[in-house]
């Protein structure tokens, strides 16, 4: 069933295919607010997709506890004080049972107090700053890998598997937008602290940094303005001029990233290795195109090739299922910005089954009880959480374009269908 395009806000009816017990009970109403429109739109309607199908697929199979799911998604414009307040209202005014987390560190970072003030459980699909895990709220849980500052483990891990010692990038610039996601790389691959913006108070020295333990000297690092930059083609010079072998762009979005890799595209820029944290989704290959985008490294949490075994609706459902599912409902295969959002509705429909009730103190009892061995199962693969709220015993999965196609390339002996690393790059 396609579902009608929504001007502000909609809510997903949660009348497909339910058994006649689950038709007639109460539904269990379940709130998230999203960046339809602004900056953030194309992983805010692909987080609405995610939620959406879950919705669904959950409701055909009987809805959760007997009771359909009635999903309510608002748009926030990609601003954090919509975000606050549709978020108030979803509790205070529609009366939701529980809540699905935003897109972006940027809202996730103020929408988290409020969440926390009513003592609801907050999945997170998208908000890897480590200062919201250190706020002290204690039923944060993080549908990814680890805190951004901890990326670049896993960039470096690539160049470590693949590149001869010899031939490793001896130098580095950053670029990046001025953003909680971005900074929040940039300082775990410089080794910068990170503090409490309201206290000050540190948090995290992660010194020396990532880069710095692999023998990569940062030549060159500028930071853009979070709303309203075009002057790629003057960033991307001076990127060039730095001489810099390896480029690491750090962008708030999958359109940033189409810009900056154009304009290293038009100024003929010429590195051994590029790694951006945006760019794992279709319109980036569409919008810079498949020879501009060969030999780009990028993390993610999600990737098509990797095996993960999930459970839906308290059946078996692997990422091959819900790859099929996802294609046969919106006619395009899925990337991480659906499968995430989909991942925190099977956590939150494994918590209410588990706890037996949608009271959100005993759903986040159950969610913190799990364990690696007793984990929550999604096509991100299994979870279970630190006390502050982020995964235990996850690493990124490291995609490269290749020939048009984004390929899982580490890590390397965990699963099947990992391939080759490209390197060097050279040209956009």
């Amino acid at each position: 069933m396609r579902l009608a395009k929504f001007m502000a806000t909609t809510a997903v009816a949660a009348s497909m295919a339910i058994g006649a017990g689950a038709a007639s009970a109460q539904a269990i109403k379940i709130g998230a607010s999203l960046p339809i429109t602004g900056g953030l739109s194309v992983s805010g309607e692909k987080h609405r997709r995610g939620y959406e199908l879950c919705t669904k697929l959950i409701n055909e199979a009987g809805g959760i506890l007997g009771r359909p799911v009635e999903l309510l998604v608002s748009d926030n414009r990609s601003d954090p004080a919509t975000a606050i307040n549709q978020y108030e209202r979803f509790i205070n005014v529609d009366k939701v049972d529980a809540v699905y987390g935003t897109f972006s560190s940027r809202l996730t970072f103020p929408v988290a107090s409020i969440l926390s003030k009513y003592n609801m459980v907050h999945p997170i699909p998208s908000g890897g700053a480590l200062r919201i895990y250190e706020q002290g709220y204690k039923n944060l849980f993080y549908f990814q890998v680890n805190a951004a500052e901890y990326t670049g483990k896993d960039v470096v891990g690539v160049i470590n598997e693949y590149v001869a010692a010899d031939q490793k990038p001896k130098t580095a610039a950053i670029v990046h937008a001025e953003d909680f996601f971005a900074n929040a790389i940039a300082a775990g691959l410089m080794g910068e602290k990170v503090t409490d913006p309201a206290t000050n108070q540190e948090i995290a020295d992660l010194a020396p940094g990532y880069l710095k333990e692999a023998g990569i000297e940062v030549v060159m690092t500028e930071i853009w303005p979070e709303e309203g930059f075009n002057d790629w083609l003057n960033l991307a010079n001076s990127v060039k001029r730095s001489g810099a072998e390896m480029i690491i762009g750090l962008t708030a979005s999958a359109e940033e990233a189409v810009q900056l890799t154009r304009a290293f595209k038009t100024v003929g820029a010429t590195p051994k290795l590029v790694y951006l944290s945006q760019g794992a989704q279709n319109e980036y290959v569409e919008g810079v195109g498949a020879e501009a985008a060969e030999g780009v490294l990028i993390h993610t949490t999600w990737d098509g090739g990797v095996p993960f075994q999930g459970k839906l609706a308290g059946q078996p459902y692997s990422n091959a299922d819900f790859i099929a599912a996802f294609t046969a409902e919106y006619g395009v295969a899925p990337d991480e910005d659906s499968a995430i959002p989909f991942a925190v509705c099977q956590g939150i429909e494994q918590a209410i089954n588990g706890a037996g009730t949608t009271d959100n103190a005993k759903m986040g009892e159950w969610l913190h009880a799990r364990t690696p061995e007793d984990p929550v199962q999604t096509v991100l693969g299994n979870f279970s959480w630190d006390e502050v709220g982020l995964p235990r015993e996850k690493s990124h999965v490291m995609t490269q374009w290749q020939g048009g196609e984004l390929k899982f390339v580490f890590p390397t002996g965990e699963f099947e269908g990992v391939v080759p690393f490209e390197f060097p790059k050279n040209t956009f």
